[in-house]
C-alpha cells in the first residue's frame, strides 16, 4: 500500500507531537508515525522550566497543565557530603534573569493534552519505520507492514536510537557512563514537603526531589558504576534497596523517606546517553527536506532539566520555519513546481537548524558539565563544588531557562 503526506513525522513523543500541533495551529497537516500501539508513557515526570511554558503557551495548551501541576518556588541545592545548603535559587524573584516559572509535570498528561488537540487519525500508531529512500524531491518512508508513505517533509523525532538521525549521518549517542533511577511517590494525604526542588551532590551520586502536585512527588538518583558498585539487576524491588543504601548515611532524611513511600511499579533505571556537543556544530541538523528535533537531535543528560524543554522548543521552531515555507504560493507548475517547494521547505529547514544547532550546543554542554561535577567524589572538586562552583552551577541552570 502507498500512501501520500505533505509532512511526516516519526515519532509520537513530545517534540514530534509539539512539532504536529505547531503546524496544525498554522494550518498545515501531518502525518504522525508511531512505532508503539499507543502514546509510550516513560520517565513519569519532567520539570518544565520558563522556556517551555512559553513553547506550551504558543500552541495552546500551557494553562491546561498549569492547572494541574503546583509551581514551584525555588531550588535549594544541599551536599551530602557536609549537609550544608550549597545555594539556593528563588523562581518567583525577578532577579538578574527576571522572574521564572517552574512546574514538575506529569509526562503523561503532557503527551495526552498535546495528542488531544491534534486532528482524529493524525497519529499512525503500530507504525515502525525500517527504512529511508529518496524519490526525486520526496522521501520514501518503508514501515515494517509494508507500507510505503511518499512525503515532501520528513521529520525524525523518533529518540536517541532515531532512523532518521541516522540518515543525516549523526553517529550513535554515547553512554556517559551514569545511569540514572527516575521513580514518583504517591502520598495520598498531602507530601507535605512544599513546592521546593530540593537536590543533593557530591559522593559519588545526585540525587532529588520535587512535587508535580499536593500528592504526587518525582524523585531521581544517579551514580557511575564501577567494579566494587555494580549495576543493580532491572528490579525495582532491587533498585529502590540500592537507593536506600546508598542514602544510608545521608545527613538529609527526607529524600530516604520519599523513596520508602514508593511503590515498586513507579521505579525505572536507565543508562544516561548524550551526543557529543562538538556534533552539534558540523552535524546534519538537516539536509534538503529531511530533519531532526527532539532526542533524534540533542539528546543530553537530565542536569538541568531541560531535555523535554528543548523538545517543545524544537516543535514551536520547526512548525514555524516549515509552515512559513509551505504557505508561500509557487506560480510555477509541473516539475518546477516541485523543484521550488522543495527549494522553499529547504530554506525552511535550514532557518530551523540554525536556529537550534548552537542552542543544542549550550544545553547538552551545560548538562553534562552540571552533572559531571555535582556526582563528583573527587575530593579536590568536591572542595571546590561545596565553596565555589554550587552557586555558579545553580546559575547556570536559571541561564539556560530563557
Amino acid at each position: 500500500m502507498e500512501l501520500a503526506q505533505d509532512v511526516v513525522i516519526i515519532g509520537a513523543g513530545i517534540a514530534g507531537l509539539t512539532t504536529s500541533l505547531g503546524l496544525h495551529r498554522l494550518g498545515i497537516k501531518s502525518l504522525v508515525l508511531e512505532s508503539s500501539s499507543d502514546l509510550r508513557i516513560t520517565g513519569f515526570a519532567l520539570s518544565i522550566w520558563t522556556n517551555a511554558w512559553k513553547a506550551l503557551d504558543a500552541i495552546g495548551i500551557g494553562d491546561y497543565l498549569r492547572n494541574q501541576h503546583e509551581r514551584i518556588d525555588g531550588v535549594i541545592a544541599t551536599s551530602t557530603i557536609t549537609g550544608q545548603m550549597g545555594a539556593q535559587v528563588f523562581f518567583k524573584n525577578k532577579g538578574k534573569h527576571g522572574e521564572h516559572e517552574v512546574r514538575c509535570v506529569k509526562r503523561k498528561l503532557l503527551l495526552e493534552a498535546l495528542a488531544h488537540e491534534l486532528p482524529h487519525g493524525t497519529i499512525r500508531f503500530s507504525s515502525k519505520v525500517v527504512s529511508i529512500d529518496q524519490s526525486g524531491y520526496l522521501k520514501l518512508v518503508y514501515l515494517d507492514d509494508g507500507t510505503i508513505i511518499k512525503t515532501k517533509v520528513l521529520i525524525g523525532c523518533d529518540g536517541v536510537n532515531s532512523v532518521v538521525a541516522k540518515w543525516l549521518d549523526f553517529n550513535e549517542p554515547v553512554f556517559t557512563g551514569r545511569l540514572a533511577i527516575r521513580a514518583y511517590a504517591n502520598f495520598e494525604g498531602g507530601h507535605g514537603y512544599g513546592p521546593n526542588f530540593f537536590q543533593f551532590f557530591g559522593n559519588g551520586f545526585r540525587s532529588g526531589f520535587l512535587p508535580s502536585d499536593d500528592t504526587s512527588m518525582y524523585w531521581f538518583f544517579s551514580w557511575s558504576p564501577n567494579t566494587s558498585d555494580k549495576k543493580p539487576e532491572e528490579n525495582p524491588a532491587k533498585l529502590k534497596q540500592f537507593v536506600l543504601s546508598k542514602l544510608e548515611n545521608a545527613v538529609d532524611k527526607h529524600m530516604r523517606t520519599i523513596v520508602e513511600a514508593t511503590e515498586l511499579d513507579n521505579i525505572v533505571c536507565n543508562p544516561l546517553r548524550y551526543r557529543h556537543p562538538w556534533e552539534m556544530l558540523w552535524g546534519n541538523v538537516s539536509k534538503g527536506n529531511v530533519c531532526v528535533a527532539g532526542d533524534a537531535l540533542h539528546p543530553m543528560t537530565p542536569d538541568i532539566g531541560q531535555g523535554g524543554c528543548a523538545a517543545l522548543e524544537d516543535g514551536v521552531i520547526l512548525a514555524r520555519c516549515l509552515a512559513e515555507a509551505l504557505k508561500k504560493q509557487v506560480i510555477v507548475e509541473n516539475e518546477e513546481r516541485d523543484k521550488e517547494e522543495y527549494k522553499r521547505i529547504e530554506v525552511g529547514l535550514k532557518k530551523y537548524a540554525a536556529e537550534r544547532r548552537w542552542r543544542s550546543f549550550e544545553l547538552i554542554t551545560t548538562s553534562y558539565l552540571v552533572g559531571f561535577i555535582q556526582q563528583s567524589d573527587s575530593k579536590l572538586l568536591n572542595f571546590f563544588r561545596d565553596r565555589i562552583l554550587v552557586k555558579f552551577l545553580a546559575s547556570r541552570i536559571v541561564i539556560s531557562l530563557n
